[in-house]
């Protein structure tokens, strides 16, 4: 795999860390790390802004990051890593890619922050619309949160009814009514997921198997009149990757547009990191009609907490000044943050993507060989060139699925390559990410790293007793 043009300098072999067979792996111990989580633990709970990052799903000392360039981290030990992570799906392009930073520098040297409209915000919409056919407009917020929740509300505003469908192990944000869990039938309204959330806010959430069209059937059957929107990752990116089943979003958008539903699809995580268009470019368009609504965040943000929801213009105009589902945001636009992101999509081309397809395939090929090799079940599944292994046998078609792998022997694994020199997300129910300046050396560096990884997982999965359970971790 050759070395890509207009890509941050990579480091070269003799720069790599001292681990490859005349070395040793890093140790466990990460002092500086450790030393910063005991400061931010006195005034951030748990010492971290978002929870995965705490290491929580697989022990140990969170690795604080000093710096980022191209495929690589250097955490404050002076340690570093191939990073599989991609600050969770944004850094498509690789880290303090050259065009980004001119872009984000002189917008900066514009101004920060306006808090009125700019040129901008106006091409970023362009870029947006252009790219994905049943978007005819966009309103531009700061978080993929803010995306789903505003989604869900002009929803609501548009049909008049209160009650959202979502599936199990789809995450779509902190918002009340989708953080919810199924309740005691199928067809049942929710319970809350989180502590603060009314079990009033719950009570209008019906949370259904994902890839099951049976258990959607019956709860528009019973449900339908109340039923403002299904909301569905358009492939679940958040138990692991769980694509749909053929036909599966086809027959969301069948069941939706029978009983006058809307239909939302959160593209947070796979809009433009699929394809040039999302996981819609890879699976639309569909005979039945396109969804109603789309989100995108991550990718469209170039790194900057910008986010986006859209869809066809008769509902978004339902949006206030000019109708009546309020939806507001100080830094919505933000000047700076639509200057990343619009220099990050039009980099991103065919030719990026198929750099990203040939990254993946080979990292994703050498953990099958390793893992094989050491004797460790696993399943990789795919949307594009998102991948994640899950360590169990068999496809993955639902979270109760997802739940039922060997967590124990991922611990072991993502321990065992964090002290190779590469850092996996640190959770069994979170997607890989690479990037464009995933070349030829970081490639081989993860490559290297895989079969010790898979020996490890194997002892652990030996040793491992009722180890076979778990949640989801939001990145």
């Amino acid at each position: 795999m050759p070395d890509q043009p207009d890509q941050p300098d990579q480091p070269d072999r003799s720069s790599l860390p001292a681990w490859l067979p005349a070395g040793q792996p890093y140790p466990s111990d990460a002092p500086a790390s450790a030393a910063l989580m005991e400061r931010a633990q006195r005034v951030t709970p748990g010492g971290v802004n978002s929870p995965v990052r705490a290491f929580g799903a697989v022990g140990g000392t969170p690795r604080f990051m000093a710096s980022a360039q191209g495929a690589w981290l250097t955490d404050a030990d002076g340690r570093r890593y191939v990073d599989l992570v991609g600050s969770w799906g944004p850094m498509i392009l690789g880290h303090c890619d050259e065009r980004v930073v001119a872009a984000v520098r002189e917008a900066a040297g514009r101004g920060f922050s306006y808090g009125m409209p700019s040129e901008g915000e106006v091409a970023l919409a362009e870029e947006i619309v252009g790219r994905v056919a049943p978007v005819e407009q966009v309103r531009l917020v700061s978080s993929g949160t803010e995306a789903t929740m505003s989604a869900v509300r002009l929803a609501r505003g548009a049909t008049g009814r209160s009650a959202i469908v979502k599936f199990a192990g789809c995450y779509h944000g902190h918002v009340d009514a989708l953080l919810a869990h199924a309740g005691s039938g199928v067809a049942t309204f929710a319970l809350p997921d989180s502590a603060g959330v009314p079990a009033s806010a719950a009570a209008e959430t019906i949370v259904l198997p994902f890839n099951d069209l049976d258990a959607v059937e019956s709860a528009f059957a019973e449900h339908g009149p109340r039923i403002a929107a299904l909301i569905t990752e358009a492939a679940a990116g958040n138990m692991g990757v769980v694509p749909p089943a053929p036909g599966f979003t086809a027959g969301l958008r069948r069941i939706t547009a029978e009983h006058g539903a809307l239909l939302i699809s959160d593209e947070v995580m796979t809009g433009f990191r699929c394809s040039p268009s999302g996981w819609y470019g890879l699976e639309g368009p569909y005979e039945q009609g396109a969804p109603d609504l789309f989100t995108f965040g991550k990718v469209m943000g170039g790194g900057f907490p910008a986010a986006a929801f859209g869809g066809r213009a008769d509902l978004m105009e339902r949006l206030a000044p000019l109708g009546p589902v309020y939806q507001a945001g100080t830094l919505s636009g933000n000047p700076v943050a639509v200057a990343a992101g619009l220099s990050t999509l039009r980099a991103c081309d065919d030719a990026l993507y198929e750099r990203l397809g040939r990254a993946a395939r080979a990292i994703a090929d050498g953990a099958v060989a390793a893992l094989t090799a050491a004797g460790v079940p696993h399943r990789v599944q795919w949307a594009g060139s998102m991948f994640s292994v899950f360590f169990r046998d068999g496809e993955v078609t639902s979270f109760e699925q997802a739940r039922g792998q060997d967590l124990g022997a991922f611990r072991a694994f993502f321990h065992a390559m964090l002290a190779r020199g590469v850092h996996l997300p640190p959770s069994a129910f979170e997607a890989w990410f690479v990037s464009g300046a995933h070349d030829e050396a970081a490639v081989e560096h993860v490559l290297a790293a895989l079969p010790d990884a898979a020996r490890a997982a194997a002892e652990a999965s030996d040793h491992a007793s009722d180890d076979h359970a778990g949640g989801r971790d939001a990145g």
